[in-house]
């Protein structure tokens, strides 16, 4: 779910982007712009910024193990075509 303080502050740009006058809007109206606004997002399958970096940092760390399995695969494959391991040092 979208924080207040994000909808209390998308509230704020769009009253500011309005024409002059219309940015007096009665307290129900800017009530009911952001319960509009909260069920509109609330649709939009939204996720935090925490929760996006959470699932970055998953992902970067499930791409370095991959890369590291592709290597001892690609390894694997070459010890077993020469038939013997490699002697490093």
């Amino acid at each position: 779910m979208i924080e207040p303080k994000t909808l209390n502050e998308l509230g704020k740009r769009i009253l500011a982007a309005l024409p002059p006058g219309l940015e007096q809007l009665s307290e129900d109206a800017r009530k009911n712009m952001r319960a509009a606004m909260a069920a509109a997002l609330a649709k939009a399958d939204l996720v935090t910024r925490e929760e996006f970096d959470v699932q970055s940092a998953v992902l970067a760390r499930t791409r370095q193990k991959l890369t590291e399995l592709e290597r001892s695969v690609a390894e694997l494959e070459r010890i077993l075509k020469e038939g013997q391991p490699r002697q490093d040092g």
